[in-house]
C-alpha cells in the first residue's frame, strides 16, 4: 500500500477526533459560552448535518480541482476554523465553525477516498478504505479521550488547539506525498480511473465512449492536465459520475451502509448510561470502555482490510447475521459485567468490519465515479449516524429502558440483511432488475 495513503490515514484521524470529541467537552463548553447543555449539544448535530449535506455537494466542488489541491484546501480550511473556534467567545461563530469544518471534513472523505483507491492496486480498494477508515477508529481509540483529557486539564479550547496542530503535518504529507494529478475525474496516480484506467462496464466512458481521466473532456472538449481549475473538465465529469451513481446495486450499497451505520452508532451513543445503569460499571470505567469499543473497531477495518477484496460475500453476511445476534445478546446480557464488556469489543470489532467492506463495495460499484462515490458513501453512513441515535433515543424516551437501543440496532441490521437478501432475489431473475444477484464485488 503506497505510503501516502497511511498518509491520508493520519488526516482522517485528525478529523475523527474533532467530530467525536465533544461528547466529552460539552459540558466545558457550555459554561464557558453561557448556554445550556442541549445548546452545546446542538454543536455535534450541527456536524452531523454539515456532513451529510456537505459530502456529495463537496464532492461535486472537488471535481473542479486536482486532488492534491482539494485536499490541501480541505485541510487548511477545517485548520482554520478550528482556530477561530479555539479562540472565539461566541456560540453562535463556534457553531458556524463546527458546519464549516463538517463540510471540509465531508469533502475531504470524498477525494481521500478516490485518492486512497486510485493510488492502490486495483484489486485492494477493501485495504485502502480499511487505511482511512483506521484514522476514524484510531480517533476513537486515543483522540477522542486525548481531546477529554486536555478538556479537563486546560479547558475545552485546548481539544481544538489539538486538532489545529495534528492537522500541521497532515498538510505537509499530502504536499509531499501525493501527486498533483489532473482536476478530479482522474485519480492521484497518474489520471487513470481509480479502477486502472477503465470504466466498470467496457472501459469507455459512460456518456460516449471517452474516458473522462485520458486528457479529454466528458463532454467532447479538452481537458487540462495541471491540476488546477477547469470548469468545462469538472462539469463534464461532475455529469459523469451523476450518472454512473444511478445503478441500482450502488443504490442498494449505500443503503445498507446506512443501515449498519445506525445500528452501530444507535447503541455507541446510549453506551455509557448502558453501563452504568444496567450493567453497574462505575462512570470512572467509561473512557476504557469507548476505548474498549475503539480497539475492537479498529480490530474490524483491520480485518476488512485483509478480506474484503478476496471475500466480501462471506464477511458481509456471515458478519452481518453475527452482528444481529450481538446486539441481541448484549441486549439479554446487559446486565452482568463479564459478557456486556465483552461484547462492547466484538460489537465494535464486527460493525467496523462490516461497515468499512460495505464502503469499499460502493467504490468497487461506482468505479466510474469514484470521486462522488466517496461522498455519497460519507453522506450515507452520516444519515445513519444521525437516525441511530435518534431512533434509540425514542425507544428510551418511550420508557423502553437503556437496553432498548440495543433491540434497535439489531432491528436495524436485520432490516439491512432483509433489504440485501431481496436485492439478490431480484436481480436472480432472468430478466429482472440489474441489482447483481452476487451483490458484493469481488477482486480478481
Amino acid at each position: 500500500m503506497p505510503f501516502a495513503v497511511y498518509l491520508l490515514g493520519l488526516a482522517v484521524f485528525a478529523q475523527g477526533t474533532s467530530e467525536f470529541m465533544l461528547s466529552g467537552l460539552v459540558p466545558g463548553i457550555a459554561r464557558d459560552l453561557n448556554v445550556s447543555i442541549p445548546a452545546a449539544g446542538l454543536l455535534t448535530s450541527a456536524f452531523a448535518a454539515g456532513m451529510v449535506v456537505g459530502a456529495p455537494l463537496m464532492a461535486v466542488l472537488s471535481l473542479r480541482l486536482s486532488r492534491r489541491f482539494a485536499l490541501l484546501a480541505f485541510l487548511v480550511v477545517f485548520l482554520l476554523v478550528h482556530v477561530l473556534g479555539a479562540v472565539t467567545t461566541s456560540y453562535e461563530v463556534l457553531l458556524g465553525t463546527r458546519v464549516v469544518a463538517a463540510l471540509a471534513n465531508a469533502g475531504f472523505l470524498a477525494v481521500a477516498m478516490a485518492t486512497a483507491v486510485g493510488l492502490a492496486p486495483p484489486d485492494a480498494k477493501g485495504r485502502a478504505t480499511s487505511v482511512l477508515l483506521g484514522g476514524v477508529t484510531v480517533a476513537c481509540v486515543a483522540g477522542v479521550p486525548g481531546g477529554a483529557l486536555l478538556g479537563e486539564l486546560w479547558g475545552w479550547r485546548s481539544a481544538f488547539w489539538a486538532v489545529a496542530l495534528a492537522l500541521v503535518p497532515a498538510i505537509v504529507a499530502v504536499l509531499k506525498s501525493v501527486p498533483a494529478g489532473a482536476p478530479g475525474g482522474a485519480d492521484a496516480a497518474g489520471g487513470t480511473d481509480a479502477s486502472g484506467g477503465t470504466d466498470a462496464s467496457n472501459g469507455t466512458d459512460a456518456s460516449n465512449g471517452t474516458d473522462a481521466s485520458n486528457g479529454t473532456d466528458a463532454s467532447g472538449g479538452t481537458g487540462s492536465r495541471n491540476g488546477g481549475r477547469v470548469g468545462g473538465r469538472g462539469a463534464g465529469r461532475a455529469r459523469v459520475e451523476a450518472r454512473a451513481l444511478r445503478r441500482p446495486r450502488l443504490l442498494v450499497l449505500l443503503l445498507l451502509g446506512a443501515l449498519v451505520n445506525g445500528a452501530t452508532f444507535c447503541t455507541f451513543t446510549y453506551l455509557a448510561p448502558l453501563l452504568t445503569e444496567v450493567t453497574g460499571i462505575g462512570s470512572a470505567w467509561m473512557p476504557g470502555m469507548l476505548a474498549l469499543f475503539g480497539l475492537g473497531s479498529f480490530a474490524g477495518v483491520t480485518i476488512s482490510g485483509r478480506i474484503a477484496d478476496r471475500r466480501p460475500l462471506p464477511l458481509l453476511v456471515i458478519g452481518g447475521v453475527a452482528l444481529v445476534a450481538g446486539w441481541a445478546a448484549f441486549a439479554v446480557a446487559a446486565g452482568a459485567p463479564v459478557p456486556a464488556v465483552a461484547l462492547v469489543f466484538v460489537q465494535g470489532t464486527l460493525s467496523f468490519a462490516v461497515g468499512s467492506t460495505l464502503i469499499s463495495q460502493v467504490l468497487y460499484a461506482a468505479t466510474g465515479a469514484p470521486t462522488l462515490a466517496g461522498g455519497f458513501a460519507t453522506a450515507a453512513f452520516n444519515v445513519g449516524a444521525a437516525l441511530g441515535p435518534w431512533l434509540g433515543g425514542v425507544a428510551i424516551g418511550a420508557g423502553l429502558g437503556f437496553r432498548s437501543p440495543l433491540w434497535v440496532s439489531a432491528a436495524l441490521v436485520g432490516l439491512a440483511l432483509a433489504v440485501a437478501g431481496g436485492a439478490h432475489l431480484i436481480g436472480s431473475r432472468p430478466k429482472g432488475n440489474p441489482v447483481e444477484a452476487d451483490l458484493p464485488h469481488r477482486a480478481q
